[in-house]
């Protein structure tokens, strides 16, 4: 049986009429730029709330993140935040010189950056607390709203970075004599 797509079951990556293809390159009708401009609104939404913090919004992530674990290695955070170390190395830097961290290579594996909050790093957090609560206000929603579309974004998140990785080998299959 042939398991081409019939024209009226073509997947929305098929080549369509043109007609039916110019709706699919409107700008509004992009989920990349609803989630880059959301994001961007989102980032400056932070500004005035970060600023008296002395904080830039990707520091705050790295606080976020601290406060959550300290002590964790600069490979674990990075892998927690999406950020490569050449990103978030300079991060780091500004916030040990601001006196909010430390960073010290682990005994155990000079390979490894161990970072740990100082007194300053952790008192922050409680001058941080009211930062949530003015973006949720201002986002204008419910709790269960906030929660419901940030695992949404999460689970779309999950489903883009396993679409970039490929799909995984069926449990059955050979190992990949090439791998």
């Amino acid at each position: 049986m042939d398991s081409t797509p019939t024209p009226s079951a073509a997947s929305p990556l098929d080549p369509a009429p043109a007609a039916a293809d110019a709706g699919w390159l409107a700008l509004d009708r992009q989920l990349c730029f609803a989630l880059y401009s959301a994001s961007l609104s989102m980032t400056k939404l932070y500004k005035p709330l970060l600023d008296p913090l002395g904080l830039t919004y990707p520091q705050y992530l790295v606080m976020l993140a601290l406060w959550e674990r300290d002590g964790e290695t600069v490979g674990q955070l990075g892998a927690r935040l999406f950020l490569d170390s050449g990103t978030l190395t300079p991060l780091l830097k500004r916030l040990e010189a601001q006196g909010l961290l430390q960073r010290r290579r682990d005994a155990a594996d000079e390979r490894r950056v161990l970072l740990s909050l100082t007194t300053a790093g952790r008192d922050l957090r409680e001058r941080a607390q009211a930062v949530p609560r003015a973006v949720a206000c201002a986002t204008a929603c419910e709790l269960d709203e906030i929660i419901d579309l940030t695992q949404r974004l999460q689970n779309l998140r999950r489903r883009l970075v396993d679409a970039q990785e490929g799909p995984a080998p069926a449990a059955d299959s050979p190992p990949d004599p090439a791998g």
